[in-house]
């Protein structure tokens, strides 16, 4: 049995601080010529890797009037998917949330738990204002932002140094991190170069982020990122649109950032070799 089957059959169980649940999907299927119906909304959260050619794995599912919302992480994660898709609206999301797979059909949500909405590259459309009604029908925190692209580095700001320092220190937790004075600092001098480069994309970012990043994952119960997490059961980690694609707009913008692109260059090599053991 595949893990569609399994899904299919059973449900998604999920533990969470809101409380547990299952989840039983109406259908699981592998393509959208399986559809009977157009749908308004087709929505991306898979991890966003190179590998995953995100345009050809909807194309069956989108249709005029179709809606495309990429939940992932990531910066610059659009402009493929939007070239692709030139007919269609671009929804942009960000979910704030410490989740963790731990089996097929199996969540665990240890805490926080937001989405924020925005029309790529910007505004706040009537389609985003009904997904936001949805989710929030649902009991799930939702937001609209219309600077959407600034929300991403918003997010970036914790995701850049905390998921690939998880990894450098050999498999240690948000609260591992902060206990760790020089590791702080540390994650404290990528957040500033991000904010940087933020700027130099258009999109300034107020440093009083940094402090209040730094104070919420202080506050924050142990968790391992999803980096570590991938890391750890050797699946690629996400590290060209976390990291990868922040240096490179720096570079374009001839920003100098030396903290990003260490932890880019040494995640690299790491991902490979770990990948490597795999074969």
């Amino acid at each position: 049995r595949s893990d569609y089957d399994e899904v299919s059959a059973g449900g998604i169980y999920i533990k969470s601080i809101y409380g547990d649940y299952h989840f039983i999907p109406e259908s699981v299927v592998r393509s959208g010529k399986e559809y009977k119906f157009r749908p308004d909304f087709v929505i991306v959260a898979t991890k966003a890797l190179p590998e995953i050619n995100i345009s050809e794995m909807i194309r069956d599912s989108v249709h005029p009037g179709t809606a495309i919302v990429l939940l992932q992480n990531g910066i610059d994660i659009e402009p493929v998917v939007a070239d692709n898709f030139k007919d269609n609206e671009i929804i942009s999301g960000l979910a704030f949330v410490c989740a963790t797979r731990t089996g097929y059909g199996k969540i665990d949500h240890s805490d926080f738990g937001r989405i924020v909405l925005g029309t790529y590259p910007s505004g706040i459309s009537d389609k985003v204002k009904l997904l936001v009604g949805m989710f929030r029908s649902a009991g799930v925190p939702a937001d609209t932002d219309e600077d959407v692209i600034a929300a991403r580095w918003k997010k970036l700001l914790w995701n850049a140094p905390f998921n690939p320092l998880s990894v450098l220190c050999g498999g240690a937790d948000t609260s591992e991190m902060m206990r760790d004075e020089k590791v702080r600092k540390l994650a404290e001098s990528i957040m500033r170069e991000v904010t940087q480069v933020a700027a130099a994309h258009g999109h300034p970012l107020d440093e009083a982020l940094i402090r209040k990043n730094i104070k919420d994952t202080a506050k924050m119960k142990p968790y391992k990122t999803s980096m570590l997490l991938d890391y750890e059961s050797r699946r690629p980690m996400e590290i060209e649109v976390i990291l990868g694609n922040a240096v490179r707009i720096a570079e374009a913008k001839y920003v100098p950032v030396p903290h990003l692109q260490t932890i880019y260059a040494l995640l690299g090599i790491i991902n490979n070799k770990n990948l490597d053991n795999v074969l």
